[in-house]
């Protein structure tokens, strides 16, 4: 059985066309430990191999290829020829996905939760305003507990929007997707299982899902995930899909762990 192998960073070397498939250079950081009398490699050059269709749904170009940091998964081979393959080892690739950068993560945060914590505060200071105010210099027992109680009342009732409001938005996104959609997910918290990796979808089929997320903007059916361990069960090819299209976010069902 072939073995796997994962690469992640950027190209270090240009961009080479060939009649059916792309091939590109990067490198590694090699073992940490190696074994007494050999020296200790710094670095390991790879040659990766990409079949031009599966390269040009990236949308990455010959420039864009050395300032990407993308994610390589595929099998190592020796039986490409020197001439071609000038790393050390050569990779056929059956998935190459675009990282996002930081920059670009904070820059798609959605502002939902940095305006919740600004009410939040403001409600607390507003709440800590009220109590100094109605604080007075001498009360008895009872009337004290009294006004405990109506400070309680206040927090609460002032608390409440504050909720209510994280929670709109929420509801809005999920109404706005497939019947059966429970939760919304980005692809990193979704674990594709390797069988599904090792597949490929019928191109016709893909393809009617491709036109159905254009036309309305959406997926036709949520994914299927394990509760928990957020593992991909079914909708292998509307995950495709997804990421073709450059979603943000999929819309997601979840399968319980049968105990």
């Amino acid at each position: 059985m072939p073995h796997k192998i994962t690469l992640t960073g950027s190209a270090t070397g240009p961009l080479r066309e060939y009649d059916r498939y792309v091939a590109f250079d990067m490198r590694e950081k090699g073992s940490p430990s190696a074994p007494k009398g050999l020296k200790k490699s710094t670095f390991i050059s790879y040659t990766v191999f990409v079949a031009k269709k599966a390269f040009n749904k990236t949308g990455l170009t010959k420039k864009s290829i050395m300032h990407e940091k993308i994610l390589i998964q595929g099998e190592p081979t020796l039986d490409i020829p020197i001439d071609e393959c000038p790393g050390e080892i050569g990779v056929i690739c059956f998935q190459i996905t675009v990282l996002p950068n930081k920059k670009d993560k904070e820059d798609n945060e959605p502002n939902d939760k940095k305006e919740a914590k600004q009410e939040a505060s403001a409600a607390q200071q507003e709440v800590a305003a009220t109590k100094q105010a109605e604080k007075p210099v001498t009360t008895s027992q009872p009337a004290a507990n009294e006004e405990k109680k109506a400070e309680k009342v206040q927090a609460e009732v002032k608390e409440t929007p504050v909720q209510e409001k994280k929670v709109e938005p929420q509801k809005k996104q999920i109404t706005n997707q497939p019947k059966g959609t429970q939760d919304l997910l980005s692809f990193d918290e979704i674990i594709v299982p390797e069988e599904f990796l090792k597949t490929r979808p019928n191109p016709q089929k893909t393809q009617k899902v491709i036109d159905f997320v254009k036309r309305t903007g959406r997926l036709d059916e949520p994914l299927t995930i394990e509760k928990g361990s957020n593992i991909l069960k079914d909708g292998y090819r509307r995950y495709i899909v997804a990421k073709t299209v450059k979603m943000d976010k999929v819309p997601v069902m979840y399968e319980y762990q049968k105990s």
